[in-house]
């Protein structure tokens, strides 16, 4: 057995009976090419054993993440676990062999003014005539895109996914086809909704509902249509992020962290912010809260007395002792004025 009709069989593999994206397909082939790299072409898949495959991870430990290095030994597996399905290897090389160590890294959500400033960037922009044409589209479809993300807290890659005819601006909905091809419904909030009407109101033309819902913005119109990538919305959203003065790094995903942060802090339900979200499994939604209770201990510790340390007391009394003049009625009406200015 060579590599290169092993490779091909298992690209048909998951395209066609897994049906995985385009970049996933393209990730598990990458790590797999790496393998063989490392092999050599004398060695084919069926003679590749555990310790050749440990070797390999070890070559890559110095200038690769644990994270990287476990996506690169999931894509492996699934390589030889298909080639032993299909019955070209008696064992799975790959067995045993555990995945890295992940470090445990809570969500960074950004605060809500931050989201606003975000997404109000451009605002600014509102006399009639100030811009071209092309820059008022660009700027209508960055805005709808921002709103998008935060108000619906789909991922990227599916939102560039998204075509015209899965918006209804009537009901409020977005249809998205999100991983493991799931399709589900999530509700698009007001401001989304309104800049979305804008960017459309932007592209009304007969054949326009099978369009990709936001495209590269060309010069020649009579072009067709191409939809913009989930990097070029990356970029534009960094860009975005430097312009409204946000000093941290901001990118899609941190978006969608936000409005699972921003929900369950507002005392949404955890198995509907699943369901929004679209997790599998609720674990993966339960790290939010991880992130809501930090944030409820960083109020109370600046706002409650007895978490705010030792210090003066209110009514000016040191050691235990009454400052002159200071009953003990009107002493705990300070206490009590300071306590309530500290906690607002």
């Amino acid at each position: 057995m060579n590599w290169k009709d092993a490779i091909q069989d298992f690209e048909r593999h998951l395209r066609v009976e897994r049906a995985l994206s385009v970049h996933t397909c393209r990730a598990y082939l990458a790590d797999i090419t790496l393998l063989a790299d490392f092999t050599g072409a004398d060695v084919g898949p069926d003679e590749i054993d555990p310790e050749r495959v440990r070797a390999w991870l070890a070559s890559l430990h110095a200038e690769r993440s644990a994270a990287t290095l476990g996506r690169r030994l999931a894509g492996v597996r699934a390589f030889f676990r298909f080639l032993q399905r299909e019955e070209r290897i008696a064992l799975d090389p790959t067995t045993g062999i555990p995945a890295p160590k992940l470090p445990k890294r809570a969500p960074r959500p950004l605060s809500v003014d931050d989201c606003f400033a975000l997404a109000d960037a451009d605002s600014r922009v509102s006399v009639e005539g100030a811009e071209q044409p092309r820059q008022r589209r660009a700027r209508l479809r960055d805005a709808a895109i921002v709103e998008l993300l935060y108000g619906t807290g789909i991922r990227v890659g599916e939102m560039a996914a998204l075509d015209v005819r899965d918006i209804d601006l009537h009901q409020g909905e977005v249809r998205v086809m999100g991983k493991g091809s799931k399709e589900r419904i999530v509700p698009i909030p007001e401001k989304a909704r309104l800049a979305l009407a804008r960017w459309l109101d932007e592209r009304r033309r007969p054949g326009v509902l099978g369009e990709p819902l936001f495209i590269v913005l060309r010069r020649n119109h009579e072009l067709e249509p191409r939809r913009l990538s989930a990097r070029d919305v990356r970029r534009g959203l960094a860009r975005r992020g430097r312009a409204s003065g946000l000093d941290d790094r901001v990118h899609p995903h941190r978006l969608r962290h936000s409005y699972a942060t921003h929900l369950l802090d507002m005392g949404a339900d955890l198995r509907e912010i699943q369901e929004l979200l679209g997790h599998a499994s609720l674990s993966t939604t339960q790290k939010y809260t991880a992130v809501s209770v930090e944030h409820l201990r960083q109020v109370y510790d600046s706002a409650h007395p007895r978490a705010l340390g030792a210090g003066p007391h209110p009514s000016g009394a040191k050691n235990g002792k009454k400052a002159p003049g200071s009953g003990k009625r009107n002493s705990g009406r300070a206490s009590k004025s300071k306590s309530r200015e500290k906690s607002e």
